[in-house]
């Protein structure tokens, strides 16, 4: 099978890695991980137990995916970023005790297809970031991303709309949004908080 996994990496005997991906060094894909076909999971990176990562995604250096998050086909994920998967964090319980896997309920980030995820950005579960959407650099999402949305600050908040290409739409007179690179046009519905494909 063509799958390259660095020396140095840890991958579990029970995850799955799909042919042409790389794992890189000092990586750990745990337990029971799904990675599709042409995934690279970069230099120090983490992806927790059970992890579904879909076909030509990119998980970037030092990047934390935490269980039980899945992520669709063609996802970016940047180097630093962070899915959490603890709503409330606490290291020990009410009474002292020290908490274990039977005393919390793990909450995952899912990301779509296309979405891409900027560098140090935390993505705090439950959250859905939508198809094609991009999370701007250090922005914290702690509630959903529509499709296309870009997303940036702390806590995150739309700022414009991206295409398929990643590049910003760019509004015309008609109030329809292009994407400049592939031509495909969108307008707004839902009072403006998402964008429907103008059908040619």
């Amino acid at each position: 099978m063509n799958v390259r996994i660095q020396e140095s990496a840890d991958v579990d005997p029970s995850a799955r890695i799909g042919e042409g991906s790389s794992i890189w060094h000092l990586a750990q894909v745990r337990n029971d991980a799904r990675l599709g076909t042409n995934v690279v999971v970069g230099r120090g990176a983490y992806i927790g137990s059970g992890v579904q990562i879909g076909d030509n995604s990119k998980v970037q250096n030092y990047a934390l995916v935490y269980e039980p998050a899945e992520i669709a086909d063609g996802v970016f994920i940047g180097p630093a970023a962070v899915l959490t998967n603890d709503t409330f964090p606490r290291a020990i319980n009410a009474d002292g005790s020290q908490k274990d896997a039977n005393d919390w309920d793990a909450v995952g980030v899912k990301i779509e297809q296309g979405a891409s995820i900027g560098a140090r950005a935390v993505c705090v579960a439950p959250v859905r970031v939508g198809a094609w959407a991009t999370v701007a650099a250090g922005a914290v999402v702690t509630r959903n991303v529509m499709p296309h949305a870009l997303v940036a600050g702390v806590p995150a908040r739309r700022i414009n709309w991206v295409g398929k290409s990643g590049l910003p739409l760019k509004q015309n007179d008609a109030g329809l949004w292009l994407d400049t690179s592939t031509g495909e046009t969108y307008r707004e519905i839902n009072n403006a908080e998402e964008l429907e494909k103008v059908t040619e």
